[in-house]
């Protein structure tokens, strides 16, 4: 039954894009139908990802392995460069954990989530898009292939993440590429997705942290790790 809702959702969804002219001339509409169901099924994701932050005076690259479900559960690894490596950020759905097991096992815990980490999952995007009334769909070729590219504006008042863009592969249906724009139009987070694979299999297990040692204490995101990393001014 929720399937079925959902599909029905996608369906009315490209009708009211259509009327209001947010689907440009060269997109294929049947394609876009296509995509739009496949992110509105979606249950679960996991991706090997190029996220690149990039700040006023800086940019820095992370390899990531990324698993959510669309329930608001996800897994973001830092798997390099090397000094990184290893920093594992975790929600449950109730705590978020971050913990890097190569060095000494130790988990910290929040109940603050960082926005410029939530952004990079692509669950966050569909959240988005199927939301706000200010969606856009067109058309684009990205590294020989043909794209159709859909555009969902980020809420709240943040300075840095005002806008998504998703380039979809109208061939596999499956994210390439995501770029987060600052309130000024400027590129502030890309992600690059290397591998996608849709509604994986994720138990429980996988958005839990290791036992934490005895000295484990609540506080605030280790400023260390690459995931709350923050495209504003260096100082």
């Amino acid at each position: 039954m929720k399937r079925i809702l959902m599909i029905l959702a996608s369906a009315l969804l490209l009708m009211g894009l259509a009327a209001c002219g947010a689907i440009q001339e060269k997109v294929d509409a049947n394609v876009y139908e296509k995509i739009h169901r496949q992110l509105l099924t979606m249950e679960s994701f996991e991706a090997q990802a190029t996220v690149t932050y990039i700040s006023n005076n800086n940019t820095h690259t992370y390899e990531t392995l990324q698993k959510a479900r669309t329930t608001g559960e996800y897994r973001i690894e830092v798997i390099s460069p090397l000094n990184v490596a290893g920093n594992t950020t975790v929600y449950d759905g109730s705590a978020i954990s971050q913990f890097n097991p190569q060095v000494d096992g130790r988990i910290s815990q929040t109940t603050v989530e960082a926005p410029e980490r939530l952004e990079i999952l692509l669950t966050s995007f569909v959240r988005n898009f199927i939301r706000s009334e200010e969606t856009v769909v067109t058309a684009a070729a990205l590294d020989e292939a043909i794209t159709t590219v859909l555009d969902a504006p980020i809420p709240g008042e943040h300075p840095y993440l005002s806008l998504a863009r998703l380039w979809v592969s109208n061939e596999t249906l499956k994210p390439i590429k995501m770029v987060i724009f600052d309130s000024a139009n400027i590129e502030r987070i890309v992600v690059i997705y290397n591998s996608f694979e849709y509604n994986v299999d994720l138990n429980d297990d996988v958005f839990k942290a290791q036992a934490a040692p005895a000295n484990t204490e609540p506080q605030d995101d280790d400023p260390q790790n690459p995931t709350n990393d923050a495209p504003v001014d260096d100082v």
